[in-house]
């Protein structure tokens, strides 16, 4: 584990119900609505916290330094703050800020808000114009790439491209009882295959959507935490892992290790975790793309090619499977960009304390992990446990 001056918890989440728009209110209140909830879940009022972590991607609704603006929302104004933008790992990189802060001892409850009101802007517009026209040219197309899927294509053919469907209609499963997602669909897994293709074998429906949608959480010190609530979790570990865009200009995807797998190996090492599958509970991944999921769960778990499609096929990722993975609906379901790193960690919070509602797992959660994607090829893992830890 890392060494910290003190143990840090999760005491307090809120979220939105998200949404492609939200015109009846502005930023502002999109965040007031998770901030409040929030603040009620921890049973505290804005004077119990002693700063805030606040993050979006600010390029997409075109707002400078919208935390100025937003001190309205969270009650910010004359508390210590900071403001964080880390792409698509934006929500993630909260998280893993505020343990840091926390565990330094400069706070002892500190409010931390995610958020993106993609209605106000153009996200897309943002994403493949925001890189370098020579240089970046390998990302011009933003999340929209087909390489994974050519790639698992190449490897198992036809039981690859059934895969990645029957993952998408997993997470609308999920998403359909989770009162908070955005998608929530009447689609079959030949619906996915065949949905029109954006790039090679990726298609409409294996692709997340934008949505509006803002998430906060509070977080507290050992010693303040169990005072405020008797179901702490507790953030364990975090890692962070990414590559300069230029890394797949000389080598395919298939021949690196990747930002998942490093992140993956250095939490496990520093937890004395040996096999991820028996020791880990829950799984909330970032998955921009059903494709990618798959592709990922080999990555995360360590898995010998081939199982991570097992692990689909035998539905041992379903709500009631041995490692349930986005239980919540996940990033295919829900996506305010901002905030879809933060949501991981509220909901794999919700899961631990057994309040997730209709889409709560049957088994305990003990220990979970939450992860973070984006920019270029930047990874965000976070190690949480039921468990105080034992330094």
């Amino acid at each position: 584990m890392r060494k910290k001056n003190r143990e840090v918890a999760v005491v307090g989440v809120g979220q939105t119900k998200h949404t492609s728009k939200r015109d009846d209110i502005n930023q502002v209140e999109l965040i007031a609505e998770a901030v409040q909830k929030a603040l009620d879940h921890a049973g505290l009022t804005i004077d119990d916290i002693d700063a805030t972590v606040h993050g979006n991607m600010e390029l997409f609704e075109g707002i400078h330094q919208p935390d100025m603006w937003h001190t309205l929302a969270f009650g910010g104004y004359l508390k210590s703050g900071i403001r964080i933008t880390t792409g698509g790992t934006t929500g993630a990189t909260l998280a893993c800020a505020v343990d840091n802060i926390v565990a330094s001892g400069l706070h002892d409850i500190v409010l931390v808000i995610g958020f993106e009101k993609q209605d106000e802007g153009h996200t897309t517009t943002g994403i493949t114009a925001m890189a370098d026209p020579l240089w970046g040219r390998s990302l011009q197309t933003g999340a929209i790439t087909g390489s994974t899927a050519q790639i698992m294509i190449e490897k198992f053919g036809e039981r690859a491209i059934k895969a990645a469907a029957k993952y998408r209609i997993i997470m609308n499963e999920n998403a359909k009882l989770n009162p908070n997602a955005h998608l929530k669909l009447d689609i079959t897994e030949d619906n996915v295959m065949n949905s029109f293709p954006l790039a090679g074998e990726l298609r409409y429906l294996h692709m997340c959507p934008q949505s509006c949608g803002a998430c906060a959480i509070i977080v507290a010190a050992e010693g303040v935490a169990e005072k405020i609530t008797d179901k702490p979790v507790w953030i364990v570990d975090h890692e962070t892992v990414h590559r300069e865009e230029t890394f797949n200009l000389f080598k395919t995807t298939g021949d690196v290790v990747t930002t998942h797998e490093m992140a993956a190996r250095r939490i496990y090492k520093r937890n004395g975790i040996k096999k991820p599958l028996d020791e880990i509970d829950l799984f909330e991944m970032y998955d921009p793309s059903a494709w990618w999921a798959v592709d990922w769960l080999q990555k995360f778990f360590l898995l010998p090619e081939g199982k991570n499609l097992e692990l689909v096929e035998n539905g041992d990722i379903c709500r009631d499977g041995k490692i349930p993975v986005n239980p919540s609906g996940g990033v295919v379901s829900t996506n305010p960009i901002g905030a879809s790193g933060l949501l991981r960690v509220a909901e794999a919070t919700l899961q631990m304390r057994k309040e997730a509602g209709p889409h709560q797992v049957p088994k305990e959660v003990k220990r979970a992990l939450a992860s973070g994607f984006g920019g270029t090829y930047w990874t965000v893992l976070l190690l949480l446990s039921k468990d105080k830890p034992q330094r």
